[in-house]
């Protein structure tokens, strides 16, 4: 098999077509809005620094989360957390097998009055949408989500819908309860930015969890600490951090590589590294950076393509790991060095 092709190096400064690069300032300001948002959020969820970063890059990039985990970790506080801190609208869908995917998007009903017929809009027009268990809904009404996390539109009845701004889905699933579940797809899969786990807390970590709930849970009194526009305006001045060629190349170097490593059935697709590019993008500008970095991409690289990628069944004999995986391709690509300006 001939070794991949790999792209030609653009000289570019990595804002797209009409947007100039990214502003010292813009910049700054991003990364104080985050920076009030995770600390915010870090009255309710305690010892969770990381995955509160990784929404953060998530939510600014665009994209959408699926945290797979087992009860009772938080992952709705997180949720809950997220929207009271921006003021944005919260909604949550419970997942169960009987849920239709009218039920998620909203359906006409006729008023006898009007003699018309009337749109009632599902929980889905919200900012913030929590499937709660969504592999326990049948593949039908997951498929009720991909038109609004990719387009933030619901088409109904041949009318089609705008979703407010900004729009995220945060879904859940439980690893280890597979009994009544629907597998989520490649393709359904595909579409989330990102994919981790927020874990069991630290011994200590649950003892100040326990001493917070002691008179009332803290989400009940979180207050916004921003605005809903201000996020908008910070996912449109991320869009502006430049990208050096060099790290354009380090990254594709990495999802090329997974098309073609000999434990992998699946590699990432080029969606794969828009996420890539685009959570890069995110997380240097939480860091107060007009420019990518390398450790930029390491740190964003597994949540993005850890669940893109699918190992082959002899590989998973051998204990190997998507994690692992690319674990290894990261170890064995070269860094690059760009200058300490990004140019």
């Amino acid at each position: 098999m001939p070794p991949p092709v790999r792209p030609p190096a653009v000289k570019s400064t990595g804002a797209p077509a009409g947007l100039p690069p990214a502003s010292a300032g813009e910049v700054a300001a991003v990364s104080d809005l985050a920076k009030r948002i995770i600390g915010n959020v870090e009255k309710v969820i305690v010892g969770k620094r990381r995955q509160l970063v990784l929404s953060m890059v998530a939510w600014l990039s665009g994209g959408h989360l699926l945290l797979e985990d087992v009860p009772g970790v938080a992952k709705t506080m997180l949720a809950r957390a997220l929207a009271n801190s921006v003021g944005c609208q919260f909604k949550r869908v419970q997942c169960t097998p009987d849920l239709l995917p009218s039920d998620v998007t909203g359906t006409s009903i006729f008023n006898q009055k009007t003699s018309e017929f009337e749109f009632r809009p599902g929980p889905i027009f919200t900012q913030i949408l929590l499937a709660d268990e969504i592999n326990r809904a049948t593949p039908r009404t997951q498929a009720a989500l991909l038109e609004a996390m990719a387009e933030a539109r619901v088409t109904v009845d041949g009318t089609t819908h705008t979703l407010p701004q900004p729009f995220l889905v945060i879904a859940t699933q439980n690893p280890i309860d597979h009994e009544g579940t629907f597998p989520l797809p490649e393709a359904q899969l595909d579409r989330f930015l990102m994919r981790f786990t927020l874990g069991y807390p630290t011994q200590e970590e649950e003892l100040r969890m326990l001493a917070m709930l002691e008179r009332g849970h803290p989400v009940d009194s979180l207050k916004p600490v921003a605005q809903a526009e201000e996020l908008v305006d910070a996912q449109m001045a991320i869009r502006g951090v430049r990208v050096d060629t060099k790290i354009r190349n380090y990254l594709l170097q990495v999802v090329h590589e997974t098309r073609t490593h000999e434990d992998l059935l699946l590699g990432g697709s080029p969606r794969a590294s828009i996420a890539l590019f685009r959570c890069a993008q995110a997380f240097a500008a939480i860091q107060g950076r007009t420019f990518v970095q390398p450790d930029d991409v390491k740190r964003v690289v597994g949540p993005v393509m850890n669940h893109r990628v699918i190992v082959k069944p002899e590989s998973r004999l051998r204990k190997v790991t998507a994690e692992k995986t690319i674990s290894e391709i990261l170890a064995e690509i070269a860094v690059p060095l760009i200058e300490a300006t990004g140019a």
